[in-house]
């Protein structure tokens, strides 16, 4: 297909209109001298799921608002393949997540300084979390409160996310009504990121008021093939759309924000990543840099089920009462639930440090396979994921075409001393002590995933294997630090190359613990600073 060259130039090109992606495009088109063009893949966000907090069950197999990516076969994992949703979309995965607003904890951050993500640290991250949020409980030294990112509390509550925190407090955690407080340990009901009971995604929250703007441009349905250099220099991207192929040029930089797997995969397709996979595509080498789509991680997850003796689940609940309370009745009842609405931070025995090291996700229905499995009657759901894995992927190219997936090897469980899979088998433990508690034994029926209660600690690790999926947190593919092998410099500028940075998950050191989301936004609000000399 010949390319034909776009004209005018711009002064910055964003690939990816994640939750990163929204965000530059609202801050540097505050500068309205600053020209910005805007690529998304997916398309616009117009399907009413993704604004009815509770339609994320329908977005599951909605293959258009979904990358829909599947990992090579894991072999710790019985060889099978595990699919990775991601969102295509305006919004990107805010627009599909379960909406729960989590930071991590300051050690986190002060870990990713102590790896050579120089100026990361908790004290400079803090007050970017704090200008994004604006939560509904009010400004304080922690939160901010009229920031874009609406952070409200649930709308609507399931009688069994209070059973959870009840039956957690049993088994001796304690009550804590903000993991983004002065302590993160403990269990409650989550804060998600909704306003007025209707999501709050990246798109609606930054993208929505700044679209309006003249020197902002959005295009959808633009995948984009590759990066151009001139010199040494980013110097524009080659995209498809609309049936054409077009060159636009970039006069100030490239930002890359297409997220732990697109992120290096388009690195890859323009030349950036290890030089002998590039040379078995027929790419062309501009850097050899060969840890570009390494250091992957991800939260591995293991969820145990039982079913429910009353039918006070979200199983069987009539779709057209979801839509008559939330289109009908000022968006309230079920149709404001983020589903996953109550969880919390444990420090289990084999925690090495401080932190809390498993985070619970309870959802008051029977979720089986991300929910594409649908079982019968009613049950509920405890989702346990380890949040500092040992155990590192990568991401590789499977053709040097854009259109092809990457291959994705996330390697789960192949740290050397097995410690990932000794603290899977704690998650489960855990969860099946909670679950086991007086709170539910007016609704505990039959377990169901694992199927019997008297289980080793052999036949949890064979459960594991067999069950274990994706929280959906991939991270780290492109790691920022200080030292030569690291893809991006403290600044996200590309090494190697000028005029082009990552600004995403992928350039996470090490992945923080709890949800990814918010985290990302925090890294683009300070990247915004970093790219108009705000800050150094």
């Amino acid at each position: 297909m010949p390319v034909r060259s776009a004209a005018p130039a711009y002064d910055y090109i964003i690939i990816g209109a994640g939750s990163a992606g929204c965000v530059l495009a609202n801050r540097l088109s505050e500068d309205p001298d600053v020209r910005v063009l805007l690529l998304e893949a997916g398309p616009r966000d117009w399907h009413p799921f993704i604004h009815m907090p509770a339609g994320l069950a329908k977005l599951v197999n909605r293959k258009g608002v979904n990358w829909d990516y599947d990992t090579a076969p894991e072999p710790q994992l019985d060889n099978r393949t595990l699919w990775w949703p991601r969102g295509k979309v305006l919004g990107g995965s805010s627009s599909i997540n379960a909406m729960c607003y989590i930071r991590g904890v300051p050690a986190d951050y002060d870990d990713w300084a102590a790896r050579g993500a120089t100026g990361w640290h908790w004290d400079n991250v803090l007050p970017y979390f704090r200008r994004s949020e604006g939560n509904g409980r009010g400004t304080d030294a922690l939160h901010g409160g009229d920031g874009p990112l609406a952070v409200s509390d649930l709308r609507h509550v399931n009688p069994l996310s209070r059973t959870f925190i009840e039956a957690a407090q049993q088994a001796g955690l304690t009550r804590n009504d903000d993991f983004n407080g002065p302590r993160q340990a403990g269990v409650g009901l989550y804060q998600v990121t909704q306003k007025d009971g209707a999501r709050c995604s990246a798109a609606v929250a930054y993208l929505r008021p700044a679209r309006e703007r003249p020197n902002l441009t959005v295009e959808t349905g633009a995948l984009v093939n590759r990066i151009t250099f001139e010199g040494g220099r980013a110097s524009g991207v080659v995209y498809g759309a609309r049936g054409h192929a077009f060159h636009q040029p970039a006069t100030r930089e490239v930002l890359l924000c297409g997220g732990a797997i697109n992120s290096p995969q388009l690195l890859m397709l323009s030349g950036i990543g290890p030089a002998e996979e590039l040379r078995a595509h027929g790419i062309a080498v501009q850097v050899d840099a060969t840890d570009v789509g390494g250091n992957l991680q991800d939260h591995l997850d293991i969820c145990t089920l039982y079913h429910a003796t009353q039918r006070v689940t979200y199983d069987r609940i009539s779709d057209a009462r979801i839509a008559w309370d939330y289109y009908l009745r000022n968006r309230s009842g079920a149709g404001t639930s983020n589903i996953a609405e109550a969880g919390g931070f444990v420090r289990s025995r084999l925690a090495p440090d401080d932190r809390a090291d498993i985070q619970f996700h309870f959802v008051p229905a029977m979720l089986d396979d991300h929910g594409r499995n649908r079982l019968a009657g009613d049950g509920y759901t405890l989702h346990a994921c380890f949040l500092h894995p040992r155990s590192r992927g990568r991401i590789r190219l499977a053709s040097a075409r854009a259109s092809d997936k990457a291959r994705i090897e996330a390697n789960y469980l192949s740290d050397a001393d097995g410690f990932d899979l000794k603290m899977m088998v704690e998650c489960a433990r855990i969860s099946r002590e909670i679950l086991k508690q007086p709170a539910f034994a007016p609704y505990r029926g039959a377990p169901i995933h694992p199927a019997r209660e008297n289980l080793s600690d052999r036949e949890l690790e064979a459960f594991i294997r067999a069950k274990a999926e994706s929280v959906y947190h991939p991270a780290g593919s492109c790691r920022m630090g200080e030292d030569a092998a690291s893809v991006v410099d403290p600044q996200l500028r590309v090494r190697g190359v000028d005029g082009l940075r990552v600004i995403d998950a992928s350039v996470m050191p090490v992945l923080p613990g709890g949800n990814t989301n918010a985290p990302v936004i925090m890294i683009a609000e300070r990247a915004a600073d970093l790219i108009r000399g705000r800050i150094s």
